[in-house]
């Protein structure tokens, strides 16, 4: 049976605070217990602006307001007086910047960073770097955390996917570095104005195993071993939830955890507790019948792949996600193509049948006025209306538009196949064809 104690957690903690840094063992555990005491008291000296860097320079940079906070950093908006642009400032916290694990830590996420070069991860400009304090100087994205978005509920799947496939392209490009992000999630995430993705927070980054291109990194110190729980629970591999070893198959679930989210507006695992969440993590499904009717089989295939307990069953390659996504919009672009192309052609139906009608009716009209004019007696009678149906069709080839002639003698109507002109006394008909629109050729 699942239980706190089973897993080395306190369950009264907050998620913030939870799975951040806890391990199995004891000692271990009591570390960690430490460091989330000074987080608390870093978020306590923070509201009392004791410890704010807002209005202060670090090196070349002026420091405006503080515009994020975590456990690994606090982040500011700041001015590069050199290049006058923009940037945003993490630094480390001033309980933590004496902490060699801590600024370890701080410059992995600086290795890992400077080792990526893609439009669909936030850039790191510089390292500053003292027997003081650390700060990384990073791209300042502007936009709303993905988080904040689905706050909102569900995206529709043509802008989930959209997301979805350049979130693949940013794994896909840390995973060819040899670098796991292993903290993927929605708030680790934001949408630009323009729609971009742009993946931030590489702080539990590291260099998996057989990895090429990130030995830097690599050879940083890291305190992230066998035994210890890095993550947000809602979004940790089963692998990670049991403290065992996380590589770019961990990055591979988050991603099925964030994807399900976007289309289903809720998490794919969640509970009360930090407890509850492992334990759906590790021993529940996802509700799948929570997806939209609108999702195709193979992104539910996709989703139970990414999402399989079992890292050697789950797709192995981020870049095979991408291609099934690509698949997927190509179907989804195709399938409202030809709808459009339909509705167009129906229109077009329609409204050369109504007006060839309405050029009868008008026809119709002429030629009847033109003959012997009606008496004037008969003018003036009252007329005796009655009911009487003149047309036939059935249901599934009903009328679409209908003209009586002036003199209530002929009636011009047309169907789905052709156009009628009938003398209403006799019943007799002729019929004209139409030709089919998708002939035309219009100049």
């Amino acid at each position: 049976m699942l239980t706190p104690s089973t897993l080395g957690l306190d369950a009264s903690r907050s998620e913030k605070v939870g799975l951040k840094d806890f391990s199995f063992s004891q000692r271990d555990h009591l570390n960690d217990v430490k460091l989330a005491q000074n987080d608390r008291l870093t978020a306590m000296t923070d509201k009392r602006g004791d410890t704010s860097l807002s209005g202060r320079r670090i090196a070349h940079y002026q420091v405006a307001e503080q515009i994020g906070a975590g456990g690994m950093g606090q982040v500011y908006r700041a001015t590069d007086t050199k290049l006058g642009r923009h940037v945003a400032i993490k630094v480390l916290p001033v309980l933590f910047s004496q902490d060699p694990s801590r600024r370890s830590r701080f410059e992995r996420e600086a290795r890992a960073l400077a080792a990526l070069n893609h439009p669909n991860i936030a850039a790191i400009y510089g390292f500053e770097n003292d027997q003081d304090s650390c700060a990384l100087v990073l791209e300042l994205v502007e936009g709303p955390t993905l988080d904040r978005v689905l706050a909102k509920g569900p995206l529709p799947l043509k802008d989930a996917l959209r997301i979805a496939r350049q979130l693949a392209e940013a794994l896909e490009a840390a995973h060819e570095k040899g670098i796991a992000h292993r903290d993927l999630k929605p708030s680790n995430m934001k949408i630009t104005r323009n729609g971009t993705v742009k993946v931030l927070d590489f702080g539990l980054a590291k260099a998996f195993a057989g990895a090429t291109g990130a030995e830097n990194l690599s050879q940083a110190a890291t305190d992230t071993g066998q035994g210890l729980i890095l993550g947000t629970p809602a979004y940790m591999s089963p692998e990670q939830a049991t403290g065992q070893g996380a590589d770019k198959s961990a990055d591979i679930w988050a991603f099925g955890c964030v994807l399900f989210e976007m289309l289903s507006g809720r998490r794919a695992f969640a509970g009360d507790s930090t407890t509850e969440t492992i334990g759906a993590v590790l021993g529940r499904e996802p509700n799948w019948a929570a997806l939209p009717d609108d999702v195709p089989e193979s992104i539910r295939r996709l989703l139970r792949r990414c999402l399989d307990k079992d890292p050697n069953r789950r797709i192995h390659h981020i870049a095979d996600v991408r291609v099934e996504l690509d698949d997927a919009i190509s179907v989804s672009a195709l399938e409202g193509s030809r709808a459009s192309t339909a509705s167009t052609r129906k229109n077009l139906w329609l409204g050369i049948a109504a007006t060839l009608v309405l050029a009868l009716a008008a026809f119709a009209a002429y030629f009847f006025k033109s003959r012997a004019p009606v008496p004037v007696s008969d003018r003036r009678a009252t007329p005796t209306i009655t009911e009487r149906q003149i047309t036939s069709n059935p249901i599934e080839d009903s009328v679409i538009f209908a003209a009586i002639s002036p003199d209530g003698k002929y009636v011009a109507y047309n169907d789905s196949t052709a156009i009628r002109i009938r003398l209403i006394d006799t019943g007799e008909t002729r019929t004209l064809s139409v030709p089919d629109p998708a002939h035309f050729c219009f100049r």
